[in-house]
């Protein structure tokens, strides 16, 4: 279902997109590629300079490397497109800090806490808080959905569907449904 028609009428004038690529490694490792890129519909001035339309203000890639039970063990951060070249591009080292975090656990909280403000790009940072979620895409991939392995799927309880009280829940994990039971 599509977005109701906008009213009244309006202008373009900022795109931003967010793309985030899994990639399964020879070595068994699993690669995050994540690239955000912020764009302007008309000429921008900023402070350095003036963006012409189409031109990025932000480009920023960053890689996660993450080993199969989501533990991070490699980051790269670059910055090709950044409003204050010589101070926005110089960050991206800092990132490395997350080499031993879980994507999985508590993830979301520790970035915040470890690059709020100054401490990090917010761009980035921002950038980062998708992860989590396409690293569990990236692994579904290679895990049936309904495995009976004795063990509770691990998207259960992490979605308003997947609510282990939910009628989604009854009607596709039947033996994880902890509702009442249907009259």
């Amino acid at each position: 279902m599509p977005l109701s028609p906008p009213l009244p009428r309006r202008r373009h004038v900022h795109t931003r997109r967010i793309e985030v690529q899994g990639f399964l490694r020879e070595d068994g490792l699993y690669d995050l590629d994540a690239r955000l890129t912020d764009t302007k519909a008309m000429d921008y001035p900023i402070a350095s300079g003036l963006r012409r339309a189409g031109d990025p203000v932000h480009d920023l890639l960053l890689r996660v490397t993450i080993d199969p039970e989501f533990n991070v063990v490699d980051v790269e951060a670059v910055s090709d497109w950044v409003p204050y070249p010589g101070g926005c591009d110089t960050i991206g080292p800092a990132y490395r800090q997350l080499i031993g975090l879980n994507l999985v656990r508590g993830f979301r909280r520790t970035v915040g806490e470890m690059f709020a403000d100054v401490r990090g790009c917010s761009h980035i940072t921002e950038l980062l808080l998708s992860l989590p979620t396409v690293a569990i895409q990236t692994f579904a991939t290679f895990r049936k959905e309904n495995d009976d392995t004795g063990e509770k799927p691990f998207q259960l309880d992490r979605c308003h569907a997947l609510e282990t009280t939910s009628e989604t829940v009854m009607r596709y994990y039947k033996p994880w449904y902890r509702g009442k039971d249907p009259a």
